[in-house]
C-alpha cells in the first residue's frame, strides 16, 4: 500500500469509525452471534493473491460488527467501563503509524520522555506523593505480577541471584482478601509462591478485608516458620467495589515487613477528584500502586499505570542488559524495558497524553462525578423499591442488586434462578447489558456505570427494564 492508498482508505475508515460511534446506540449491546458464526463467514484458507483493502468496510459491517459486543454503548453496564475516547483512538493510530519500539531511550527518545511526563501528570492528578514514580504497563494483572516479584526478591534478599525460591528454607506468604481480583492468586502462582502460601482472607459485611483476620493469619504463619512477604489491598474490589482498610493494612505491613501493593485498577480513576481520596487513605505508605486509565478514565485498552516507591529495586528485579541493547546514554536516562516484563514496548503514552490534553483535568473530573452521581441515584431507587435488595455499599459506580419476590425470599436457589432470568431478559432485549454474578453464594446483578456515552436517561431506562423484566417472570408478583 502506498501513501496515496493509505490516505484514501484511512479517511474511509476514520469515517467508518465515526459513523459507528454515532449509531452505536442502535446496536444490541451484547452480540447475538452463535459460536462459530463469525468464523463461518471467513474463508478457510488465506488468499493466494493480493485482494487489497477496497472492500474492507463492507466486510467489517457484514462479518465483524455482528460479532462485536459494544463496550462503548450508552447501555453498557456489564463487567467494568472500558472506555475508548476518540482522542485515544487517534493516539493509537499515531502510535501505530510511527511504529515505535520504545524498549530503551535510544530506540525512540520521545517514547520514553512523553511517558515520563504524562505519568508525572497523572501522579499529580491522583494526589499521590512525589515519592512515587510511574511507568506504563499493559494491564493491572502484569503490574500485580511485577509487584509480587519485587516483594519476593526483597523478602528473600534477591533469591533470583542464587537458587530462587526453591533454595529458601522458609516459605514466603502472600495475603489478600477473598474478594481480591483473580489476577492476585494468578500472580502469586506465577511468581512461584504456590497455592499453599496464598492467604485469601475473610471479609466483613461490606466485603472488605478484616484486619483481625489478617493479623491472625500473619501471626500463625510466623509461628509456623513461614515468612510473611506481600499484602495486596483492594481499593475497589471487582465484585462490589469494596474498599479494604488501607490505612490499617499499611500499619500492619510496616510492622511485619510486608510489601504493600494497592490494586486500584478501576477505583484509581476516581482519585482525580480530591473528594474521593478518602477511599485510599494510607496509600502514601504503599510500596506499589496500580490503576487502569483504560477502564473508567477513557484511554483505549491497553494502558495500566504502575507506581512504585523504590524504582531502583524494580529495575534490579526486572533489568536485562545484553550488549546489543547498551547505549552511551544508559546512565543518564530511563530504559523502560527494565521497568516491567516485556522487552518491546509500544508508544502507549500517546493515548494518555491525547486524552488529558483533549479534556483537561476538569473535564475528566466532571465525567467521573457524573457517573458517581448516576450510581448513587440508582442505589437510592433500589433502596426505595419494594422487592429489591442492594447487596453492597456503593462507594463508586457499581451497584449490586437483586430482585426478591415475597414468594421466593426464603428460597436462595429459586432466587438465583429468578435473578439470572431477570439479567438474561434485559441482556437479550439488547438495549442494556448487565453482569450476573455471585457474591458470597448469593446471585446478584452487577450494574457497572461509567461508559462515556451513559447519561442519567440511560440509567433510568435500565432501571425500568430491570423492574419490567422482574415482574414479567413467573412467580415474581406479590
Amino acid at each position: 500500500m502506498d501513501t496515496h492508498d493509505f490516505r484514501r482508505l484511512g479517511h474511509e475508515l476514520i469515517d467508518w469509525v465515526a459513523d459507528y460511534r454515532e449509531r452505536i446506540a442502535e446496536y444490541p449491546v451484547m452480540s447475538r452471534v452463535r459460536p462459530g458464526e463469525v468464523a463461518a463467514k471467513l474463508p478457510a484458507e488465506p488468499p493466494r493473491r493480493a485482494e487489497g483493502l477496497a472492500t474492507i468496510s463492507a466486510d467489517l459491517e457484514r462479518i465483524v460488527l455482528p460479532g462485536i459486543t459494544h463496550w462503548n454503548h450508552p447501555g453498557w453496564f456489564a463487567y467494568f467501563p472500558s472506555n475508548t475516547d476518540l482522542s485515544s483512538v487517534l493516539a493509537d493510530l499515531v502510535s501505530s503509524g510511527l511504529g515505535v519500539q520504545g524498549m530503551s531511550w535510544q530506540t525512540s527518545p520521545a517514547a520514553t520522555e512523553v511517558e515520563d511526563v504524562v505519568m508525572e501528570w497523572l501522579r499529580q492528578m491522583l494526589g499521590l506523593s512525589d515519592a512515587f514514580t510511574g511507568v506504563i504497563h499493559d494491564t493491572a494483572s502484569t503490574a500485580t505480577l511485577c509487584a509480587l516479584l519485587c516483594a519476593r526478591e526483597r523478602s528473600s534478599n534477591f533469591s533470583q541471584d542464587r537458587g530462587g525460591l526453591q533454595a529458601e528454607e522458609a516459605p514466603l506468604v502472600v495475603y489478600a482478601s477473598d474478594q481480591a481480583h483473580s489476577s492476585v492468586p494468578k500472580a502469586a502462582h506465577l511468581a512461584g509462591f504456590g497455592a499453599d502460601n496464598l492467604r485469601l482472607l475473610e471479609t466483613d459485611d461490606d466485603h472488605a478485608l478484616r484486619l483481625d483476620a489478617l493479623e491472625t493469619a500473619v501471626r500463625e504463619d510466623v509461628a509456623a516458620g513461614r515468612r510473611p512477604c506481600a499484602l495486596v489491598a483492594a481499593v475497589g474490589t471487582t465484585a462490589t467495589t469494596a474498599l479494604d482498610p488501607l490505612a490499617g493494612m499499611a500499619q500492619l505491613a510496616a510492622r511485619h515487613g510486608l510489601w504493600l501493593h494497592v490494586d486500584a485498577a478501576l477505583a484509581g480513576t476516581a482519585m482525580i477528584c480530591p473528594e474521593q481520596r478518602w477511599m485510599w487513605e494510607g496509600v502514601e505508605r504503599a510500596d506499589s500502586v496500580v490503576l487502569n486509565p483504560h477502564k473508567w478514565m477513557g484511554t483505549g485498552f491497553d494502558l495500566s499505570a504502575y507506581y512504585v516507591r523504590d524504582p531502583e529495586h524494580l529495575v534490579r528485579v526486572m533489568s536485562t542488559d545484553p550488549s546489543y541493547l547498551r547505549t552511551a546514554q544508559d546512565g543518564l536516562v530511563r530504559n523502560l524495558r527494565d521497568w516491567g516484563i516485556p522487552l518491546g514496548r509500544r508508544f502507549r503514552a500517546l493515548k494518555l497524553w491525547f486524552l488529558i490534553r483533549e479534556h483537561g483535568v476538569e473535564g475528566l473530573q466532571a465525567r467521573v462525578r457524573r457517573d458517581l452521581g448516576n450510581a448513587a441515584w440508582l442505589a437510592e431507587q433500589v433502596d426505595a423499591a419494594s422487592g429489591w435488595q442492594r447487596l453492597a455499599p456503593v462507594p463508586l459506580q457499581t451497584v449490586c442488586l437483586r430482585h426478591v419476590p415475597p414468594a421466593l425470599q426464603d428460597d436462595e436457589p429459586a432466587l438465583a434462578v429468578h435473578n439470572l432470568a431477570v439479567a438474561d431478559r434485559v441482556n437479550r432485549a439488547g438495549r442494556s447489558y448487565v453482569t450476573p454474578s455471585l457474591l458470597k453464594g448469593r446471585q446478584m446483578i452487577r450494574v457497572s456505570i461509567g461508559a462515556l456515552a451513559t447519561e442519567r436517561e440511560h440509567v433510568e431506562a435500565l432501571w425500568r427494564e430491570l423492574r419490567g423484566a422482574a415482574v414479567a417472570l413467573p412467580g415474581a408478583r406479590p
